[in-house]
């Protein structure tokens, strides 16, 4: 790995002030052969495989120690990632909950299925120039879970935590209707939102309670997680296990908080209860590995750990550093996340992969693991990322799209392209055009349409061909209760897209 390429892709030394050699040695200290990793993929008298989800909520890129971070501890996610693979590039198709929960569960660009956000789009709003496209907050009913395809390999699913792409009181677009055989969500578990008014910020509501007497909301998802595997004998399962966690407001473990209180490395000082709250998922992601290999399921199961978005820059009171913005927001710090495979038979143990991968790729992953046909009638814009995992090839693959016509907290309608090292935003409010090098300026800080002005023509000209090609809506309608004179609030509060 050359040295540049490596700062680029971990940015260590950017986040955590660390000089560049001992970066370089940290994340080699992580990624350690373990093996020469011979896959016993495709061999068919072997049982398909089990697999285990893991999804954080609006956890950041660099926010685990296998991506550089030396505050917070992370044992048990670093240890999926020394002896599986990392990828540096990964993103997911959203920069927000729903969608791109909605893009995993499909394996699809979001103007297939339309959820573009979390609850309606903002109509009206007095800072809007434009009237946002309408939103669906459930999935289109004729589409194909990646639970549902499942099934023609003879699996069972579980999903255990967080759903967001339907209302319990719409028992049609809810888990138990879109293939899953089990499903648990909190308030099945004693857990209560808040008082309203708590902290709504984000949540379209009351933010969730943590807290049920002893009982720690992240642990009991934990535990009906593991109750499901092992009631599955020896019928290979789908454990889609999406907890609550990271999302705001933080409700950390006491004794969790006093041992980051008392940590000398800080980077910044107001991390600790996020901190604390991130170790707690880590310590459950633990009980998941050793509860599979207690009960002799660890060596045929494909685990994977990711994040729904970027981490949230109001809730970390500070940056995502060394990528630029946050949660709701086109740039790096929104869409790319923390990703790491493991798997004993089927993934490369111990490598770091920087081809560019994205959220809707698990679906077809998953189901060229598992030996399942795809499903008809339905378009997979996700690509296997069997060959990457392998190590038996790339992805062929242009491209990466975005497409994000409404408003959302910091956010503008808006859209993307990443295509090589160069990425290009389109704005469309005003049409305005951003172009950035990631392999020189991952940061975001340098917008080139000016000096490469063929380079952005390109990658608009394809930004616009896709859109087309996939029946895009773009927002052009003027707002007609758009006040000019709160647009200087709403830019200094963005900070960008």
């Amino acid at each position: 790995m050359k040295r540049r390429s490596f700062l680029a892709a971990t940015g260590a030394t950017l986040l955590f002030n660390q000089p560049e050699s001992e970066a370089i040695d940290n994340l080699r200290q992580q990624i350690t052969t373990r093996g020469s990793g011979s896959s016993a993929f495709g061999n068919r008298k072997s049982p398909p495989p089990n697999f285990v989800f893991i999804l954080i909520d609006d956890m950041g890129w660099g926010d685990v120690g296998f991506m550089g971070n030396t505050f917070i501890e992370t044992p048990n996610i670093d240890r999926i990632a020394k002896e599986g693979m990392v990828f540096t590039d990964a993103y997911c198709n959203a920069p927000n909950c729903a969608p791109t929960r909605a893009c995993i569960m499909t394996g699809q660009y979001m103007p297939r299925h339309g959820v573009y956000t979390v609850g309606e789009s903002k109509r009206g709003d007095t800072r809007n120039k434009l009237i946002p496209i309408e939103n669906t907050q459930r999935l289109p009913a004729n589409s194909v879970t990646v639970a549902e395809a499942l099934k023609s390999a003879g699996y069972t699913s579980a999903c255990v935590g967080m759903w967001n792409l339907g209302r319990s009181r719409e028992k049609e677009s809810m888990p138990l209707a879109r293939g899953f055989d089990y499903a648990i969500e909190p308030k099945k578990l004693g857990f209560q939102h808040q008082l309203p008014g708590s902290d709504s910020r984000n949540s379209g509501g009351p933010a969730l309670n943590y807290f049920e007497g002893d009982d720690y909301l992240t642990d009991r998802l934990t535990d009906k997680g593991i109750e499901f595997m092992e009631k599955a004998n020896n019928q290979p399962f789908f454990l889609y296990q999406a907890y609550h966690a990271v999302h705001r407001p933080y409700q950390p473990k006491p004794e969790l908080v006093k041992k980051y209180e008392r940590k000398k490395n800080n980077p910044r000082g107001d991390l600790v209860e996020y901190a604390a709250t991130v170790e707690a998922v880590d310590q459950n992601v633990g009980r998941i590995f050793h509860a599979l290999k207690k009960n002799g399921q660890l060596e045929n199961t494909i685990i994977f750990f990711f994040s729904d978005n970027g981490g949230d820059l109001g809730q970390k009171k500070g940056t995502n550093a060394p990528l630029k913005g946050g949660k709701g927001q086109l740039f790096e710090g929104g869409i790319r996340v923390p990703l790491t495979i493991w798997g004993s038979t089927c993934v490369t143990p111990a490598q770091v992969c920087h081809v560019p991968v994205m959220s809707f790729d698990f679906y077809p992953t998953m189901l060229e693991l598992a030996g399942a046909p795809l499903p008809k009638n339905h378009v997979l814009d996700g690509k296997s990322l069997v060959p990457l995992l392998t190590g038996k090839g790339t992805l062929k693959r242009d491209a990466l799209y975005w497409h994000f016509p409404c408003y959302l907290g910091k956010t503008t309608p808006a859209g993307a392209i990443r295509q090589g090292d160069y990425k290009l935003i389109e704005y469309f409010e005003d049409g305005r055009l951003e172009l950035f090098n990631l392999k020189d300026n991952i940061g975001e800080t340098d917008n080139l349409v000016a000096e490469q002005p063929k380079i952005a023509a390109e990658l608009h000209q394809r930004l616009q061909t896709w859109r087309k090609k996939i029946n895009a809506p773009v927002p052009t309608e003027p707002n007609p209760d758009y006040d000019p004179s709160t647009e200087k609030k709403r830019r200094r509060k963005k900070s960008g897209l």
